[in-house]
């Protein structure tokens, strides 16, 4: 199994020219004579082809969006928000202006006018610079993979976790279904109490579990009540598959708890 630093890296390079690539075409919606007399200038005879290559801002943005934030997530969790910010309207936005406008107005093609005449106040290409700081965060992510002061202690944690919910699901399928949840469960319980001392909480028991840290994190306003109540669910599944004297967990109940870990491990940082 290849190492997940290498998938990264490999990931977050296609993230960064497919940005590239992205940030032209919102470049050619905005400005196309400029742009392509821009073009025309170093491609020549080639300026047709290039644009022809050019993706659909509108619709492949999104993909990529949700492609990046999953990985910021896991490499650069604390430029999350940040990176949300550029692509969400500002909730408390009175009127649009060229500072606030944002790239889910880019995507609903707002254009902001006024007077008879329908002077121009904001337009699309307001989310250009939205966009490209977008495209600066990525790009600081694949940065750190080059930096001596990465810690790639998260790497290793993501290696070892995978390797464990993939014999998880060996045993799974196996019909070893206790024992298939067991080690689900302690993948579960290691990657919340990590969470927990990322974000400084202190728990009392000196032997805390699942449900532990479950407290601890909605406590905490780390999360909800929804992801609270289903990682309590994904507890209770656990519990069964632990103690030999209830009843043999199923097959759907097993099957539950290995993709709600998968689920918890990806969006709870």
């Amino acid at each position: 199994m290849s190492s997940n630093i290498e998938r990264f890296k490999k990931d977050l390079a296609k993230l960064v020219n497919k940005g590239n690539a992205l940030h032209m075409a919102m470049q050619l919606n905005c400005f196309p004579k400029e742009f392509k007399a821009q073009l025309k200038e170093q491609l020549k005879d080639k300026t047709d082809e290039f644009i022809k290559e050019l993706p659909s801002f509108n619709t492949e943005y999104q993909s990529w969006y949700s492609e990046a934030l999953a990985l910021l997530r896991q490499v650069l969790p604390d430029r999350v928000a940040d990176f949300s910010r550029h692509y969400e309207k500002p909730k408390t936005r009175k009127e649009i202006t060229y500072e606030n406008y944002r790239i889910e107005d880019y995507l609903q093609g707002l254009n902001v006018t006024r007077g008879t005449y329908k002077e121009k106040v904001v337009g699309q290409d307001a989310a250009i610079p939205q966009f490209r700081q977008q495209l600066a965060i990525v790009e600081a992510a694949q940065a750190r993979f080059e930096s001596s002061l990465f810690d790639i202690r998260y790497i290793v944690q993501a290696d070892l976790m995978d390797s464990e919910l993939a014999a998880a699901e060996h045993l799974a399928k196996s019909k070893f279904f206790r024992a298939a949840g067991a080690v689900a469960g302690v993948v579960l319980e290691r990657h919340l109490g990590q969470v927990c001392t990322d974000r400084q909480l202190t728990i009392a028991k000196k032997n805390p579990t699942i449900g532990d840290f479950n407290e601890a994190l909605k406590a905490g306003n780390i999360i909800d009540i929804p992801q609270w109540r289903f990682i309590q669910h994904l507890a209770d599944i656990r519990n069964i598959c632990d103690h030999a004297k209830t009843p043999d967990p199923t097959a759907e109940q097993v099957s539950d708890l290995l993709s709600g870990v998968k689920k918890v491990v990806k969006t709870v940082f």
